[in-house]
């Protein structure tokens, strides 16, 4: 696997490597999109993170993941597992995301879920991995394996603004789905990472020159 997108030269050297194989990536680069390495923590805390986000605006998850913070000291999935429901669902969490934080801290406390190790892995078999927990879904995964672990390989298809980048970015007539940005995407590896960092910066780009917001 390649190094962990975790320094700008990495990152660089993801953008070169795309550059080489894919005309319009290097395209985009040479205009300045550029994109950010932002990172989150890794670990039960970011998984947690991403999931309080789904479904809800910046603003809510950012009310949300502060009132959880408050009561979640340290952010571990045994202390997790012991905050009733009540409690969960004050901090603003609704019962199906209350759901899948609890299988998740399961998960990891009982070994089926190694998320200090998924670094170490392809990024598929990492999706895999945490895909089998109920309530993970692919675009969770890959944000979580994206922005939590710098895992160069992962690949949001599913989200809507890397669809939308690529079609704007290719010229096509309609939004890929996730099945064709899938394919799409095989040539990027093993930066498809880097590729969808790129896709999210161009979209920011090209809604900010329509007027609209990002």
């Amino acid at each position: 696997m390649a190094t962990l997108l975790e320094t700008d030269q990495v990152l660089k050297r993801g953008l070169t490597a795309l550059a080489k194989v894919d005309p319009v990536m290097a395209r985009l680069t040479a205009e300045g999109v550029t994109p950010q390495l932002r990172k989150r923590p890794p670990g039960f805390e970011g998984l947690a993170w991403i999931v309080v986000g789904q479904q809800v605006s910046t603003a809510s998850a950012t009310a949300i993941w502060g009132r959880l913070r408050a009561i979640l000291e340290p952010a571990t999935p045994e202390v997790f597992l012991k905050l009733s429901d009540e409690d969960l669902r004050a901090a603003g969490l609704s019962a199906g995301k209350v759901r899948t934080l609890r299988a998740v801290a399961t998960e990891i406390i009982e070994g089926r879920l190694p998320l200090d190790k998924l670094h170490d892995v392809p990024a598929d078999e990492a999706h895999s991995l945490l895909t089998r927990v109920k309530g993970i879904g692919p675009w969770t995964a890959d944000v979580y394996l994206l922005f939590c672990l710098g895992h160069p390989d992962a690949f949001p298809s599913g989200d809507l603004a890397v669809q939308e980048a690529a079609r704007l970015a290719y010229g096509l007539e309609t939004r890929p789905d996730a099945k064709t940005l899938t394919v799409m995407a095989e040539r990027w590896r093993p930066w498809r990472g880097v590729a969808a960092k790129v896709l999210w910066a161009y979209y920011r780009v090209a809604k900010a020159r329509e007027g609209a917001p990002a």
